[in-house]
């Protein structure tokens, strides 16, 4: 017998993806970062090389910590990344 699935939410929207590539002092970083309705003014922020992702803003970024945990960061790539971020984040 076939198992019933619920569905709880489906839903097709329109996002906004930019693609951005940027070499630190000590690492490359490959991102997209998805710009959608559903993220509540934040956005994705997806490392390709990395296969990890965050939802996140300018505040989220800059907050001591969330890129070292979300990223598996060292402090100092931490920092390059947030640098970064928080230039390009709304």
């Amino acid at each position: 017998m076939a198992e019933e699935r619920m569905i709880i939410k489906d839903e097709i929207q329109e996002v906004k993806t930019r693609f951005i590539s940027f070499k630190s002092n000590h690492q490359r970083f490959d991102l997209a970062l998805v710009h959608s309705d559903q993220y509540q003014g934040k956005t994705m922020v997806i490392d390709l090389s990395g296969n990890r992702f965050t939802i996140m803003d300018k505040e989220d970024a800059a907050n001591e910590g969330h890129l070292e945990h979300e990223f598996h960061l060292t402090e100092v790539r931490a920092e390059e990344l947030r640098q970064f971020l928080t230039e390009v984040l709304d």
